[in-house]
């Protein structure tokens, strides 16, 4: 059977880690941290300013911001934009992601 790789005789990179709470996550180049996440199994990674419902990726193209995650400190990192680095610690986003804050 023909299949797309093996047409244009490509191969991947290699793939690296990334961690998710704390836990190591397998990740190929080119992959956003969406992706990473989805094809871990994780479906929810943050949770809303008010009732903390958890979200997790809607509309996969960045208009939606659900998807939003802590990636390596940083809050409101759009996952589904966001590509996945050899790595990248990513974590939970719980409400607006700066409860360190002082406001």
């Amino acid at each position: 059977m023909r299949s797309p790789r093996s047409l244009v005789g490509g191969s991947p990179a290699a793939a690296y880690e990334i961690t998710f709470d704390g836990c190591e996550l397998p990740a190929l180049p080119g992959q956003s941290v969406a992706a990473v996440l989805w094809g871990a199994g994780v479906l929810a990674w943050r949770t809303t300013r008010e009732g903390g419902a958890p979200r997790g990726a809607f509309c996969g193209i960045g208009s939606c911001y659900d998807c939003l995650v802590t990636v390596n400190g940083r809050p409101n990192q759009r996952a589904c934009l966001v590509p996945a680095r050899p790595g990248d610690a990513v974590t939970t986003q719980e409400g607006t992601g700066r409860a360190d804050l002082a406001v």
